[in-house]
């Protein structure tokens, strides 16, 4: 199965929260804070009003309470408009 955005929404898969701190400490599931940053899945086409800017394989960084989390298999994905999209890492 494959999730294919509609308008002007963007699939993204969130990247891995950090395990330790930066003096070393292991911090467990629930202290973890989860990244605002995510790699780009898919992309709708767009809108009128709307031209995408971001792409499939784009890194970015997107809004804390944006988006609907969606797990489709083992997978867990958040659909979110490209408006809740911050910035494109590079």
């Amino acid at each position: 199965m494959k999730l294919v955005p509609l308008g002007d929404r963007v699939v993204l898969k969130q990247l891995k929260a950090e395990e330790t701190t930066k003096s070393g400490i292991v911090l467990p599931g629930q202290a973890q804070e989860k990244p605002q940053q995510a790699e780009v899945v898919e992309v709708g086409p767009g809108t009128e009003d709307v031209k995408m800017e971001v792409k499939a394989g784009n890194q970015v960084i997107y809004s804390k309470y944006a988006g609907t989390e969606v797990k489709l298999g083992d997978e867990e994905y958040i659909i979110v408009k490209q408006e809740d999209i911050l910035a494109i890492v590079e």
